[in-house]
């Protein structure tokens, strides 16, 4: 049985031109309150140390994916530890997974990344009249 999880929580947009028409960065326009509930999802999820180094692991991995048994060594932490870790990146729409047997493969989102990525990112300076 395969499961997968992807996409990205209430209040977070994937990236495009579609977004910066309907989505303006957090730089150049004021949050509503549902999306800025949505983004503190995920900036929570990225606050913490653990997380932030399993989604490093994660993103950084050849292949774009890992298991699970390769990421819990890489802690000092017990197994159902670093679960409930990756479980809040998959619930903030960070990483996806997919069970392939007994074990869980995890991969980033990077639509969620990209759209992060655009929403702290300044808007582009007019350019300069002559």
């Amino acid at each position: 049985m395969s499961h997968q999880s992807a996409g990205a929580p209430a209040g977070v947009h994937a990236p495009g031109a579609a977004t910066a028409a309907c989505c303006p960065g957090l730089l150049t326009a004021p949050l509503g309150e549902d999306r800025a509930a949505g983004l503190a999802r995920v900036f929570k999820a990225l606050g913490d140390p653990v997380r932030l180094r399993l989604l490093s692991l994660i993103a950084s991995r050849p292949g774009g994916e890992v298991c699970v048994c390769d990421l819990t060594p890489a802690f000092d932490l017990s197994q159902p530890t670093v679960s409930h870790h990756l479980r809040l990146l998959r619930e903030s729409g960070l990483i996806a997974s997919e069970r392939r047997g007994t074990w869980v493969y995890y991969r980033l989102v990077p639509e969620t990344t990209d759209h992060l990525a655009h929403l702290l990112t300044r808007p582009a300076p007019p350019p300069r009249q002559a």
